[in-house]
């Protein structure tokens, strides 16, 4: 059996999602967000050594990271579905996308997602007008130019086929679900770039997807 540590209001909720694509049984281990931190429990680390979701395990095997773990799910039990054929150029952008979704597009975000609770967070008064300087500045030089260049490539890039690997949907869509989802609640996507919202909207829509929200419970990144 398949367990799922499942961190809630994170990554691992594409995990869930794509085990109900792939119509697999699965379990459910379930762990809490600290509510002040927003760090992930130290149960985690009894898992990975690392402490972090999503992770997995199947068959005396302790899998971690999000790209790897979905490799590994479609390797082992996709018997051909959810990935391009070996060989073509829409393969070739199926590990591009698998990969960028965590290697080039969610850097920037996490970095606004941290710059933002420096600017608002509480702090010494005195320190506050020093803090929140840096923190605009960071953002408005460097990270916001960074987010709208990668929406501005991913809203081309859809211009041209209608999901990220072609036009079938695939594992690299999952993957590309939860960055394109952060951009969307913290970053500025909205309907401006018809293309990433009509993406979201089609993803949102798939029966496995809303399955996968029914089992994972609380992720709000949709609120």
């Amino acid at each position: 059996m398949i367990i799922v540590h499942h961190l809630n209001n994170s990554r691992s909720q594409r995990v869930l999602w794509l085990l109900e694509e792939l119509g697999l049984e699965y379990e459910i281990k379930r762990y809490q967000r600290d509510p002040k931190t927003m760090l992930a429990p130290d149960a985690l680390r009894q898992v990975h050594p690392l402490g972090k979701s999503p992770v997995i395990t199947d068959d005396g095997l302790t899998i971690a990271e999000s790209g790897a773990i979905v490799e590994y799910l479609i390797d082992r039990y996709g018997h051909g579905r959810f990935a391009p054929p070996r060989g073509g150029e829409d393969r070739l952008r199926y590990t591009y996308f698998l990969h960028y979704a965590e290697g080039s597009a969610m850097p920037p975000l996490l970095l606004k997602l941290v710059f933002d609770r420096i600017e608002h967070g509480p702090m010494p008064f005195f320190v506050k007008p020093i803090a929140r300087a840096i923190a605009g500045r960071a953002k408005s030089s460097f990270i916001q130019p960074q987010i709208t260049r990668h929406l501005d490539f991913l809203e081309a890039e859809l211009a041209q086929r209608t999901w990220f690997a072609g036009e079938e949907f695939s594992a690299a869509d999952i993957q590309m679900s939860f960055p394109l989802e952060a951009a969307a609640a913290r970053a500025g996507l909205d309907a401006s770039r018809p293309k990433l919202m009509g993406f979201l909207q089609r993803i949102h829509e798939r029966p496995a997807y809303r399955r996968a929200l029914e089992r994972g419970g609380e992720y709000a990144l949709l609120s």
